[in-house]
């Protein structure tokens, strides 16, 4: 075996030109898969990142009306759906994978909050628990968190996010100003930022809609003053951290099962559900999954193309090698030997092509990212997975002359001229 592959480099290296050649249409092949491959799984991670974040894992369980998020302003508190009591958060955060959890009320605001005349429109109110801001993994940039004082004596405090300060105040320092949510005044006491800045990458509008949530901004308050601006007894949304990404959904799921658990509502519609980041990534990039395979398709017909070379250039080889292949028989040399001889040859034609591919493959996919800002991540299986394509694409389109070779008639061949 060691020896028909020196043999082979032997036979490659003398004939340079000849084999780059018909190396070319296998390079060509797969430098276009590897390009591909790794442009389309830079674009799927892409997508997941800027979906769930920088990585707090968090998972948010809201209450719905069909597929819809139930809404309160509209409909009013439902029937039949408690409050999330203390035993309940205590059985969420003894679910499998959970790190920690937070209860919640949500109201995305477009007409209630003002500092002086500039409103804060399109953004978020929330009123939260004071386990909230660790779980979602935020810290305070400026002034101070909630105390139990706060929620106790239900003090109108309000903590505001980057976005909403910005929005809101415009460059003034909001800590110690007061806020107008519907019409009750709030102090601001603090700033919190995330503890791992991200923002996600808008290329298009359908990015901007796709992601517009996470920077519209929010404002957080004692969930004990949230009577004072809107509803009592408004069941809460619960958000959970999970220990990783892979056991967001999973978590998720059990996390709107307890919840669930406890709902005796009249509308059999109204549940639970966990907002499934990860299920809509992977959902976004199935919509491009099939133009991605026709893709690798079109590229793979140059595979086919490369192999019928090798084919050509390997009946060129045993004509050329005729009276060498009749020596060898007439010394003994038996068929098997023959056949392997020329397939390995064969095999390892194509095998230097599939590296010299992934390496052209790769230098490809970092020009693409580099000119069109397309996010790209090499493949290490699809690498491996091209590089083992293209040594059997050599066995089976080596098959037939390596067999012409070995059924050679020795008398024959070494009368050949």
């Amino acid at each position: 075996m060691f020896e028909n592959i020196r043999l082979s480099f032997q036979g490659i290296w003398s004939h340079k030109m000849r084999s780059f050649l018909t190396m070319l249409g296998i390079i060509i092949g797969i430098a276009a898969i590897i390009a591909i491959v790794s442009t389309i799984k830079g674009t799927n991670e892409q997508i997941k990142e800027n979906l769930i974040g920088s990585g707090e894992n968090t998972v948010e369980v809201s209450l719905y009306q069909g597929e819809w998020e139930y809404e309160m302003d509209y409909n009013g508190v439902p029937q039949g759906v408690p409050l999330v009591t203390d035993d309940v958060m205590s059985d969420i955060k003894d679910l499998d994978h959970v790190v920690n959890a937070s209860a919640y009320l949500s109201r995305q605001d477009y007409s209630g909050v003002y500092h002086l005349n500039t409103a804060f429109s399109g953004g978020y109110v929330r009123g939260i628990d004071n386990s909230y801001f660790d779980t979602c993994n935020y810290i305070m940039k400026e002034g101070r968190a909630f105390t139990d004082e706060d929620f106790k004596k239900y003090k109108k405090v309000a903590i505001l996010d980057t976005d909403s300060a910005n929005a809101l105040f415009q460059g003034e320092d909001p800590v110690g100003n007061t806020i107008e949510i519907q019409k009750e005044p709030y102090t601001v006491i603090g700033i919190v930022t995330k503890a791992k800045v991200f923002e996600p990458v808008i290329n298009s509008i359908d990015d901007y809609y796709t992601y517009a949530q996470d920077t519209a901004g929010s404002i957080y308050i004692p969930n004990t003053t949230w009577p004072i601006i809107y509803q009592y007894d408004e069941p809460q949304n619960v958000v959970i951290r999970v220990d990783s990404t892979d056991n967001m959904t999973s978590a998720g799921k059990a996390c709107a099962d307890v919840l669930n658990n406890y709902l005796s509502p009249k509308d059999d519609t109204i549940q639970y559900k966990a907002k499934d980041l990860l299920e809509q990534a992977q959902q976004i990039q199935e919509l491009s999954s099939s133009t991605n395979t026709m893709l690798i398709w079109i590229a793979g017909i140059s595979l086919i193309v490369g192999g019928i070379g090798v084919m050509n250039i390997m009946l060129v080889s045993v004509t050329e090698r005729t009276q060498e292949i009749g020596l060898k028989k007439a010394i003994g040399a038996r068929k098997s030997k023959i056949l392997n001889q020329f397939l390995t040859e064969a095999a390892v034609l194509t095998s230097l092509g599939g590296v010299l591919g992934v390496i052209v493959g790769i230098i490809l996919a970092e020009i693409i990212s580099y000119v069109t800002t397309m996010p790209v991540a090499i493949s290490i299986p699809a690498a491996i997975g091209s590089v083992l394509f293209s040594m059997v694409i050599g066995i089976v389109f080596g098959v037939f002359p390596s067999y012409k070779a070995a059924n050679l008639n020795p008398i024959d061949a070494l009368r050949h001229e």
